[in-house]
């Protein structure tokens, strides 16, 4: 069953598609609370505003860092913020990472559009 995506403060439809949501038992470095993560998104939909903090900031206590580079997903209609870009999301080759150990940050890894469920209003199509 598909899902009709819009934004919760001016009602707009994002264009989400069900097909491009990555399951929740997935994870990412930057975790799934309250969140929505999809592969691909409509552009016009949306503007992306880059963001690069120096300031120590935690996901979870096993992740943490200095310096957050991430882009900000606003609503094209109403500016309203809607989620982040990471780039944690399936590695773009298929190698098996420096020295064998895996993927690791030094593979290009695709894009993954992290939605806040609290700023979306979903309703099933019908």
């Amino acid at each position: 069953m598909a899902s009709i995506y819009s934004c919760r403060q001016c009602g707009a439809n994002l264009n989400l598609h069900t097909a491009h949501l990555f399951s929740a038992e997935i994870y990412f470095e930057a975790g799934n609370k309250d969140s929505l993560s999809f592969a691909l998104v409509d552009a016009t939909k949306f503007t992306f505003l880059k963001e690069d903090k120096i300031r120590p900031f935690f996901e979870s206590l096993n992740y943490w860092g200095i310096q957050r580079k991430r882009t900000k997903i606003k609503c094209v209609s109403c500016g309203h913020l809607l989620g982040y870009i990471y780039d944690d999301g399936p590695p773009l080759t298929d190698s098996p990472g420096q020295f064998h150990f895996g993927p690791s940050q030094v593979i290009p890894r695709a894009p993954r559009y992290r939605f806040k469920t609290k700023a979306l209003r979903i309703t099933s199509e019908t």
